[in-house]
Formats: C-alpha cells, structure tokens, sequence
C-alpha cells in the first residue's frame, strides 16, 4: 500500500476500523491504490453513513419529537 492511501485511512478513524474488520481491502488497495474510492463507498453503506440513511435518521428523529409533543397535548 503507498504511503498516500496509508495517510488517507489513517486520518479517518472509519475507514481504519473498516479496514481492520474486512482486511481483505488489503490486498486491493496494494494492487491499486484507486480502489480507496470503493472501500470508502462499501463502509459508507455498511456504517449508514450515506447521504440517505443520515435523511432518513433525522426524519425519524423529527417524527419522535413530533409524537412525543403529540402526546404532551
């Protein structure tokens, strides 16, 4: 793995601990480096970090409060 990809997997705590629970990344990101984009996309998914899942997360967020006011009433 070069020195670049260790730096970019290092800095983000993520995609460090996705690395160590599927260390079959390993031998991709030696064969190419490039293919840090598709463990970033494969542990966004995984972790539910993806744009939708955080819409999703904060309109059941938002649906809680709601009916909990509603209750309040």
């Amino acid at each position: 793995m070069n020195i670049e990809t260790k730096m970019i997997i290092d800095q983000n705590p993520n995609l460090k601990r996705y690395l160590k629970e599927h260390s079959y990344w390993y031998k991709y990101l030696n064969r190419d480096p490039k293919s840090l984009k598709a463990m970033d996309e494969a542990m966004r998914k995984e972790y539910k970090l993806t744009t939708k899942d955080r819409l999703e997360k904060l309109n059941q967020n938002i649906s809680l409060v709601y009916n909990f006011l509603d209750i309040l009433k």
